[in-house]
């Protein structure tokens, strides 16, 4: 891969990874454009590792937060101070994280390759639109973070593996899913954030560890790394933009962006700009 198409794909990565607009379909689109095959197992697993970049982001933003829950969670389960509302809500992560990691494991080939298909995607898009449109509107944001209980937080990563296909954007699915559950937007932006760290992470590194032979013969190394560092300090950047966006505004933006976007694939297909 020629290091300014990995450089322009990081950092698209790094705004959309958090954005309710899927990247994974921005990131799809883009390495079609620039006439790589998305069905590849190398771009695949490309696609996967750099958003590590955007999780690590992630990490380090919140790592106050990381910090405080995990010491809770590891002194509740060392020394049995099991009363905490941070050690429960680190199991409450842990149990809301496994539904995509089972369900991701088990269907793994599927969703790399049968799913890497633009009908996929743009269905993706509009179907979720339509339900995170549903969301924003009824939504009544009247529970904030203390309020989340495990159940809440199953609930949430349940819904996280329609993730799964591309153009449904994991956090679309998270923040829609915690809307319908009361949350108010900041909520379940953060919460879509604390679900995304294990859920990303630990894919990025199966398919690192799964394809590092495709990647060093497919696109190369040095232009995952690249991508992935810039998506890592783009990204960052996105998530403090994130935070204060939907503390003042509905997700309407995203919603009709992804509605014009998806109609925007559909011209590319039909002109034959793209392939499907």
């Amino acid at each position: 891969m020629h290091w300014l198409h990995a450089a322009f794909i990081g950092i698209v990565e790094g705004i959309t990874e958090f954005l309710p607009v899927s990247s994974t379909a921005h990131i799809t689109v883009l390495e079609q454009l620039f006439n790589y095959k998305i069905d590849d197992l190398s771009v695949t697993a490309f696609t996967a590792v750099v958003q590590m970049g955007a999780i690590l982001a992630a990490i380090l933003y919140f790592r106050k937060d990381i910090v405080r829950i995990g010491t809770a969670w590891v002194k509740g389960i060392t020394s049995g101070k099991k009363r905490s509302r941070d050690y429960k809500f680190g199991w409450a992560i842990i149990i809301g994280s496994l539904p995509i990691v089972v369900v991701g494991l088990l269907l793994k080939d599927v969703v790399e390759q049968v799913t890497r298909n633009m009908w996929w995607l743009i269905g993706g898009m509009l179907v979720f639109s339509l339900v995170m449109w549903v969301a924003d509107r009824i939504a009544t944001g009247r529970r904030g973070e203390h309020s989340v209980t495990t159940k809440d937080m199953l609930i949430i990563g349940a819904v996280q593996v329609l993730s799964l296909v591309p153009g449904v954007s994991r956090s679309g699915a998270t923040t829609a899913s915690g809307l319908l559950q009361g949350f108010d937007r900041v909520t379940v932006t953060k919460l879509s954030f604390f679900l995304g760290i294990p859920a990303l992470f630990g894919a990025g590194l199966l398919e690192t560890a799964s394809h590092y032979k495709d990647i060093a013969h497919g696109v190369g190394w040095g232009s995952t790394i690249l991508a992935t560092i810039v998506s890592f300090v783009v990204g960052y950047l996105a998530i403090d933009w994130l935070l204060k966006f939907v503390a003042r505004h509905s997700f309407s933006l995203f919603i009709w962006y992804r509605i014009v976007f998806a109609i925007g694939l559909v011209l590319l297909l039909a002109i034959g700009a793209i392939k499907a």
